[in-house]
């Protein structure tokens, strides 16, 4: 980051759980980003955050960019709202990071597209590639471990978030795809949502979602059961396959260079653990001696989460001063959540679904 322009100015429009995120970055990381103020329809509620975390609050966006001239300001609102809350913000020449997905369905990222895509101002809140170990699995990808990537599978997160991933790692852009999908229903014990373990826990029936992305000569597979993004018995499956070695989970396997098959795993050292007095943080990921991640926020108390939350933030900043390329721009959003309304049109009709080439495509980052 640029030391002389200080922290990443940044605004809020919306509130709730989404929106405490960033509002946390700036509690626990005060010198890297400095949140200038929030927008909410009613007094009443920008009242109680203003007493909660000491920011102003404003009833329009045009106040809040008047008042707080934030280098970018965070759309954290109902999908159906917004894609005309971003294009006003571009209207008023403001950066934006866009909540995900920036519009609801096919016609809505189209008109959102035609409206504001070639203003080159909406960055879009897609945190999981920044998650630290999906930066590990793609420096491992981009050196030539695995050599040439062929497939990935991604059980784990739902819907534009698991084609994020997929997209990564197969390293494929915004070409046409054939979808196929299916949707079953099983019992599956409850797990937390956002408000914590439920009082009583049940046995609930918990649709399934599984498909196949054929894309660029790659194929993706999506595996996703119905909230599975807190639930400790469904774990992270992460399967990523190349012309020399594969990545399950955190296990790499690949070929040495006299042709022999070796095998090492990703290593989290987090501290504070035993009789670690450095506090509890995560510290780097490393692979077979080579430190893959280092935590950009050290000292931060940040969850993994967070950590990513924080890096698309903080690019976005540093993208509109100039420093950094876009992390996720509106054209990937775009085509992730495309291929994430493909999946559910194939789960729904019984039968494959084909994506086309859509405007943003010569956008979509290679």
């Amino acid at each position: 980051m640029s030391a002389a322009a200080g922290p990443i100015r940044y605004g809020i429009v919306g509130h709730g759980w989404r929106a405490d995120f960033y509002l946390r970055l700036a509690r626990q990381v005060p010198e890297r980003f400095q949140c200038v103020g929030a927008v909410t329809r009613r007094a009443d509620v920008g009242a109680r955050l203003e007493q909660r975390w000491g920011i102003p609050t404003y009833r329009s966006v045009e106040e809040l960019v008047a008042a707080g001239a934030p280098e970018v300001v965070v759309t954290s609102v109902p999908r159906e709202a917004n894609a005309e809350v971003a294009a006003s913000l571009v209207a008023l020449d403001t950066a934006v990071l866009s909540e995900t997905p920036p519009a609801p369905d096919e016609d809505g990222l189209r008109r959102l597209w035609a409206a504001v895509g070639d203003r080159d101002l909406v960055q879009v809140a897609e945190q999981h590639p920044y998650l630290p170990v999906v930066v590990a699995l793609r420096t491992l990808i981009a050196d030539g471990v695995l050599g040439e990537v062929t497939s990935a599978q991604v059980s784990w997160t739902h819907d534009y978030h698991a084609t994020a991933l997929l997209r990564t790692l197969l390293g494929v852009r915004a070409e046409p795809a054939r979808v196929s999908a299916v949707r079953t229903g099983g019992p599956l014990l409850e797990g937390p949502d956002r408000g914590g373990w439920p009082a009583t826990r049940e046995v609930r029936q918990s649709d399934h979602t599984l498909a196949v992305l054929e894309v660029a000569g790659r194929t993706g597979v999506y595996d996703f059961t119905e909230g599975q993004w807190f639930n400790p018995w469904r774990r992270r499956h992460v399967i990523v396959r190349g012309s020399h070695g594969e990545i399950v989970g955190n296990d790499v396997t690949w070929s040495a260079e006299n042709g022999t098959p070796v095998s090492a795993p990703i290593v989290r050292r987090h501290t504070g653990l035993d009789g670690n007095l450095e506090g509890a943080d995560l510290d780097t990921l490393s692979w077979a001696g080579r430190v893959l991640y280092r935590n950009p926020y050290p000292g931060s108390r940040l969850s993994d989460e967070e950590i990513a939350i924080g890096t698309c933030l903080e690019r976005t900043g540093l993208w509109r001063r100039g420093e950094q390329p876009a992390p996720y721009p509106l054209a990937d959003a775009c085509q992730d959540h495309l291929l994430a309304l493909a999946i559910h049109a194939a789960a729904d009709a019984g039968q494959p679904v084909s994506t086309g080439v859509e405007p943003w495509a010569g956008a979509v980052r290679p």
